[in-house]
């Protein structure tokens, strides 16, 4: 039965129509926000998948070109795998939704988004969030939802919710907040170095506001909602569970997982497996296969009990006690920066590259606003960082998630263009992984940058605090700096990362139904003290502030200023004139339509051949003007003289020589480089020069 429910959000209209497309989905919603439209769809199959340990959800957001009014390049002109964008979207759709689902739900999930339509007022990311939370509350999928989902930014220090396509544009934040109905359950934050109060205040407003849009949620569910179905539970049976905790004992058990070292762990936790499968062997072979799961649970158990009610780390350290921390720079002789941060059993190289402005990457994608992108920050997770083998396959979701997460954290302290006309690219090489890798990236990317020169307007740290609850909101334990095994067992991975003066982003993933006022503020906080630490403590002695220039591997750019309308002339007949500069400097000239030209070679001369060049061309030429130039043609009445690619002008015979001259070519010949000075222009417009009076 098609039904079509309506609701103003943020002054806008947000409609939802159930029955009219996508019947033999789980769920389906039809998405109008504004202009707007997204097909929102919630499917399970009807079996658990066997052989697995963990609940197969998958979140996908398709953006089609069509839905901005664009044709794909390239040669196929279809749409190939998903964009930058699309992951992040599919990730921030992914995270507040996992919690909800049983946590022993086998039934492969599929989340699917599909862009149909773009209003640029009307964020199709938020409508694609909110569209898969009402697609998975109204279908049969067993979800404890919904959720509701907000954008907020700020614009004169004002706060904006679901900002238009002009608001982003000028907003100093970029939050996004899920909620429950009662909780808190995703955030994630990119600010112009935003004060932790203001962040909070931004938090809990989009919060209020969730809680009206979950309320419209409800509606929809009271009348179109279906029954959940019932599922096959994955749970480790009771009477094998408590015959392991028996044979193992509680004792031996913490006393594996109690260790700094990440390997003598996963050692002990060997040990325990061999010994429980030599045992069930014998006494119930039935069991053998149960025994990962089993052992999980058991660690698990142990660990949160551990730090809960004995206030113990599993290394040792105290609640608000950062790991050991290194940090040094110009670790690679030639590159143009790298540095290397490392924190306990976490550690990251980072090498930072120069380039011309030509080499910025160019963005195809729905929002009109985001077209280029200047500051490029890459980060790969290699299989041995973890002591595993693998083949890489290139970058996975998780990369490109913590990648961009690293580049927003940087994006607010990156130098404009006008006081730095580079290309910047970083890329974070994990070489060794124990928890919160993509802080340790944050860290590195800023020692990196300050290496290469680049000039940073602050430095930038970031640090990650867990959490571990009880059987109430007021029983939790917060832990500064998670390692790996706190991660996998705690119910929290808050990562904070910004400078001094405030935050620059914020990634927040958590394992339960949503976090209370109390426990944000308390994480945020927690943060600001590591992360001053980490800045003032490891970074600063490391290398303080920018290095004045950039080093002698790297690309030099000059940038000058000519008049627009002068851009035809530097650039020349089908690039005739430009290409002659490039070829006799060597360098590589980028020119905006407003005349900023950018000059970039290593050799410093070859630039400022060039500069030279090009501030000959867009001159306005003047009698007394001096110029070096080469004989190119020679006729009866005088010498053309190329004083700059693409621009010459004539010697009359008798500005030659202070002599009298029979012929042209008893003085000069072609390729000969003479001075000259300019004497205006003749009566055919060309500019007239003399050899003779040069002084």
């Amino acid at each position: 039965m098609y039904k079509s429910f309506s609701m103003e959000l943020a002054g806008r209209t947000l409609t939802v129509e159930v029955g009219r497309v996508a019947a033999q989905a789980n769920g389906a919603a039809f998405m109008h926000y504004g202009d707007t439209v997204v097909l929102s769809t919630a499917t399970a199959s009807d079996k658990p998948r066997e052989g697995i340990d963990f609940f197969p959800l998958s979140v996908e957001y398709e953006e089609k070109l069509y839905a901005v009014g664009k044709i794909p390049g390239g040669f196929i002109k279809r749409e190939g795998k998903a964009s930058e964008n699309a992951v992040l979207t599919s990730r921030v759709i992914d995270r507040p939704m996992r919690p909800l689902f049983p946590k022993d739900y086998r039934n492969d999930v599929t989340l699917n988004n599909l862009v149909l339509c773009v209003d640029q007022d009307c964020s199709p990311e938020l409508t694609a969030m909110l569209g898969s939370a009402i697609a998975t509350a109204i279908s049969d999928i067993p979800f404890d939802g919904p959720t509701a989902s907000t954008m907020v930014g700020m614009v004169d220090g004002e706060l904006v919710f679901n900002p238009t396509s002009e608001q982003r544009d000028k907003s100093t934040l970029s939050l996004t907040v899920a909620s429950t109905k009662d909780k808190v359950i995703m955030i994630e934050a990119g600010a112009e170095e935003i004060s932790e109060a203001k962040m909070i205040e931004a938090i809990f407003a989009a919060h209020e506001l969730n809680k009206q849009v979950i309320e419209f949620i409800d509606k929809i569910v009271a009348e179109c909602g279906k029954p959940k179905h019932d599922y096959t539970k994955c749970e480790t049976p009771e009477d094998m569970y408590n015959d392991m905790v028996a044979f193992i004992t509680p004792e031996a058990m913490e006393e594996a997982v109690f260790t700094d070292v990440k390997q003598v762990r996963e050692e002990n936790i060997k040990a325990i497996k061999e010994k429980l499968a030599a045992h069930y062997e014998e006494t119930n072979p039935d069991w053998l296969a149960l025994i990962d799961e089993a052992v999980y649970k058991f660690q698990k158990k142990t660990v949160r009990k551990m730090i809960l009610k004995d206030q113990k780390r599993p290394d040792g350290r105290k609640m608000d006690q950062i790991r050991h921390l290194a940090a040094e720079v110009d670790v690679l002789p030639r590159t143009h920066g790298s540095a290397m941060f490392t924190r306990g059993q976490t550690q990251v190289l980072n090498i930072t590259t120069l380039g011309a402005l030509a080499e910025i990457q160019k963005l195809d994608g729905l929002d009109e606003n985001e077209t280029s992108k200047r500051y490029m920050h890459h980060y790969n997770f290699p299989s041995y960082s973890v002591g595993e083998t693998k083949p890489s396959r290139g970058p996975g979701r998780r990369e490109i998630g913590h990648g961009a997460l690293a580049e927003r954290a940087l994006v607010p302290v990156i130098p404009s263009e006008e006081d730095f006309p580079y290309a910047i690219r970083t890329v974070s090489e994990v070489l060794e992984s124990n928890g919160s890798t993509s802080q340790g990236s944050i860290c590195a990317s800023t020692l990196s940058l300050m290496a290469a020169g680049v000039p940073i307007k602050a430095m930038v740290a970031g640090i990650s605090v867990g959490l571990v609850t009880g059987d109430s909101d007021d029983d939790y334990v917060i832990l500064t700096d998670i390692q790996g095994l706190e991660d996998f067992f705690g119910d929290m991975d808050f990562k904070v990362a910004g400078t001094h003066k405030g935050i620059t982003a914020i990634q927040m993933d958590i394992k339960i139904h949503g976090l209370t006022r109390e426990i944000i503020e308390k994480a945020i906080y927690r943060t600001q003290e590591a992360r001053f630490y980490i800045l003032d403590e490891i970074m600063a002695p490391c290398i303080s502030e920018p290095r004045p220039e950039v080093g002698p591997y790297s690309p030099k750019i000059e940038q000058i200023k000519i008049d627009p309308a002068k851009i035809g002339d530097v650039v020349g007949q089908r690039g005739k004139t430009i290409n002659a500069i490039i070829e006799q400097t060597g360098v590589k000239i980028d020119i905006s339509d407003e005349g900023a030209v950018s000059v970039c070679g290593v050799d410093a001369d070859s630039i400022k051949k060039a500069i030279k060049m090009i501030n000959t061309i867009v001159m306005d030429f003047e009698e007394g003007q001096i110029f070096e130039g080469k004989v190119i043609s020679i006729k009866e009445f005088g010498a053309f003289i190329e004083f700059a690619p693409g621009k010459e002008g004539m010697v009359h015979i008798s500005k030659i020589s202070k002599e009298r001259i029979e012929h042209v070519e008893d003085v000069l010949t072609l390729g000969d480089i003479v001075k000259v000075v300019c004497l205006g222009k003749d009566k055919m417009g060309r500019i007239s020069f003399s050899i003779k009076d040069v002084k």
